[in-house]
């Protein structure tokens, strides 16, 4: 803004100008910004890293199983010098194990088709042909896709790691054109997740922007308590939501208030956690109680969160009442702090929206914060690769995590889930 547009501003939108430029910039506590994107004093202030007092410590647990054991026995008497044979009894000390992995070379599997001439009537007998396709074996498959969705590998980097690792040469299209053929393996699965999510009480649902084709898209995640899926989508609008529910409306719907993600349930869950962070910069900035007295607010609803699952529904009933009736106290209470109003304008309209998890103790969380962290991987492929070159890769990769992000729910890790997909 240049002098002639200040001259022009009055008096009050000045002052208002000097206000905004005196806040402190929103941190990664106070905002859904990523942690490293805070300045570098304010990192050097915050909490260490490691394992905090009182924290009970873990060691790694020894082999029921080992593959070969070595006793280690003394041979003479440290006090007298005579020798300890063989036959004297012995107890175990102490145990120390070393683990190794084993050299991994490709096998490959010549099969050769071969023709012999029958001694009796001269007739040639030819086998019959071998069935052609790709060369390379579901584990090879296998390993790629892990590699290649879930370390965020790039296709040179991938192209290495199986040259290094394993002492295979593929090309660049080579690859291209096996992750391909993997991602097909997964259409069921995924069809199944979407089948499992369109029968849940209690749905989450949370988005991110990712880069397809060279042009902005989202990156759209759903789950439940029996399914995860993940979708690609060059819109953010509302209608991915319509089009993967196709008409099934859940009981409670959990997100944040962002307005594509309203209205698809009888009731809906709005994510705590970011309320709380809009609070916490308020708090912050402005000297007002309000915010102050917001923050003590979800303090109480966080602690409550923690032991719904031990209280009656009666009490739980009556602690949601006491909770409201104090919030309406807060939104009602006047402030001169312009930020203040914004904040309680905003939870107003979200009002009947905060304490639903109450009414459904141990299903319904008052944060979606499960909905980011499922997300979170699809947040660190993105960083590393900038997103996709085409449409078939980002949806092939949603079906993968869908399928992985499921059996997951199950105990499965995730390149077991992918060798039995492919392999099945």
């Amino acid at each position: 803004m240049g002098r002639s547009e200040l001259e022009r501003l009055s008096r009050e939108e000045l002052i208002e100008l000097v206000l905004r430029l005196q806040r402190p910039e929103k941190t990664s506590r106070t905002s859904s910004k990523p942690p490293a994107t805070d300045r570098k004093e304010q990192r050097e202030h915050s909490k260490p890293g490691g394992a905090k007092p009182g924290h009970e410590g873990r060691s790694r647990v020894v082999s029921d199983d080992p593959d070969a054991v070595v006793e280690h026995r003394p041979e003479a008497c440290a006090c007298c010098g005579a020798s300890l044979h063989a036959a004297l009894p012995a107890q175990i000390v102490s145990v120390c194990e070393q683990i190794e992995l084993p050299a991994v070379a490709p096998v490959v599997t010549q099969h050769q088709r071969l023709a012999v001439r029958c001694p009796r009537c001269g007739e040639r007998g030819v086998a019959p042909e071998a069935a052609r396709g790709t060369p390379f074996g579901p584990r090879l498959h296998a390993v790629a896709t892990y590699l290649k969705t879930f370390q965020a590998l790039s296709y040179e980097r991938l192209q290495a790691a199986l040259s290094d690792l394993f002492g295979l040469t593929l090309s660049q299209g080579g690859l291209m054109n096996l992750l391909r053929r993997t991602q097909g393996c997964f259409r069921a699965g995924r069809d199944a997740a979407i089948t499992t999510l369109r029968k849940a009480e209690v749905v989450a649902c949370d988005e991110i922007g990712v880069r397809i084709e060279g042009s902005n898209a989202y990156h759209w995640l759903f789950h439940s308590a029996d399914a995860v899926v993940h979708t690609a989508s060059p819109t953010r609008g509302a209608v991915v939501v319509r089009e993967m529910m196709d008409g099934h409306r859940p009981a409670v719907w959990i997100s944040d208030r962002y307005t594509a993600q309203q209205g698809h349930a009888d009731e809906h869950q709005t994510c705590l956690a970011h309320l709380a962070r809009d609070v916490a910069y308020v708090v912050e900035v402005s000297d007002d109680p309000v915010p102050w007295r917001l923050q003590l607010w979800l303090g109480s609803v966080f602690a409550l969160a923690k032991r719904v699952t031990d209280l009656a529904a009666s009490t739980l009933s009556a602690k949601r009442r006491s909770l409201d009736r104090q919030l309406g106290a807060i939104l009602a209470t006047p402030s001169r702090c312009d930020l203040t109003r914004e904040l309680q304008a905003k939870i107003s309209r979200a009002r009947d929206q905060l304490l639903v998890f109450l009414a459904y103790p141990g299903k319904v969380e008052p944060t979606n914060n499960g909905s980011e962290r499922l997300l979170r991987p699809a947040v660190v492929q993105r960083k590393v690769t900038n997103g996709y070159r085409a449409m078939w890769a980002a949806e092939g990769e949603a079906a993968i995590r869908t399928v992985v992000d499921t059996a997951r729910l199950s105990g499965a890790n995730p390149f077991g889930a992918i060798l039995k997909t492919i392999g099945a």
